[in-house]
């Protein structure tokens, strides 16, 4: 990885299809012709990670040193808000890319729990000499929890609809996708302390597994080639509450959703033609 006290991170690496085998074996999706058709949408997340040393891990599993973006403070927590994704070309395996990683900006507000940390981290892939991947994350950091997140409790089950995609969540799942990214972060696969010092009813689904769900739902439609993607992160997903998605053709565009069982939506996408 690059200098990150130049606030610009760098990482190249050769790119093995073992990593993209094995999301599609997590989620039961196919695996195109990664050398040539190159990755789905999204996919590019478990490739050319950060991979901190242990000692600059937190106390929540996160960095808090010599990483991009660096946590405003300590003892607050970081959630992944949404984002922005184009794609501007392939991503093939079987060669190198080049992932460039910076801070855009960072917004401070005052919100009902206390400060909030609005930051968007810029993400540009290259493989070929070209940008394939052109990316923007929103990251908030928010205090430390005061009480326990409610939960959707006795609410009715929502039957699973013909056009919609039940995704089973469990703590292995959730374990796995984890490992996949090299993600830390303790909410997701240790539940006491998701329990007894973040104040949630259970593991918690990641931001990103959701997102890819969504970018999924839409490839099992047969929607394929050149795209850009905007998501939003919701409401929190635990993982009693499983995972249903679901992927609307609308003209111009392509609506994605994610909701639990119970009916409460937790994400949101849209997907357009690149140049849309």
């Amino acid at each position: 990885m690059g200098n990150t006290e130049t606030g610009v991170a760098t990482r190249t690496e050769f790119l093995l299809p073992g990593p993209a085998e094995a999301l599609g074996s997590l989620l039961g999706v196919p695996v195109p012709d990664l050398a040539g058709e190159g990755l789905p949408l999204l996919w590019h997340w478990i490739y050319l990670l950060d991979r901190p040393a242990q000692r600059d891990l937190g106390v929540d599993g996160h960095p808090v040193r010599n990483a991009v973006p660096a946590p405003p403070g300590p003892g607050r927590r970081r959630m992944w808000a949404g984002g922005r994704v184009r794609t501007l070309g392939p991503l093939r395996c079987g060669e190198e890319a080049t992932k460039h990683t910076q801070v855009l900006s960072v917004r401070e507000k005052n919100g009902r729990s206390g400060p909030l940390t609005f930051v968007v981290v810029g993400h540009r892939i290259e493989q070929r000499g070209q940008v394939v991947v052109d990316e923007e994350q929103d990251i908030v950091y928010r205090p430390s929890a005061t009480g326990p997140s409610t939960s959707d409790g006795d609410a009715p089950v929502v039957p699973v609809a013909a056009d919609e995609w039940s995704i089973e969540v469990s703590p292995t799942l959730l374990f796995r996708f984890s490992a996949l990214t090299y993600n830390a972060h303790r909410i997701h696969y240790d539940r006491d302390y998701a329990r007894d010092v973040e104040g949630y009813p259970g593991l918690l689904t990641h931001g990103p597994l959701q997102a890819i769900a969504m970018a999924e739902a839409v490839r099992r439609n047969g929607i394929a080639g050149g795209r850009r993607f905007e998501y939003r992160l919701t409401a929190p997903l635990f993982d009693h509450q499983g995972l249903v998605v679901k992927a609307t053709p609308e003209a111009g565009s392509v609506q994605t959703a994610v909701r639990n069982r119970y009916g409460r939506q937790t994400a949101a996408g849209t997907l357009w033609p690149l140049d849309g």
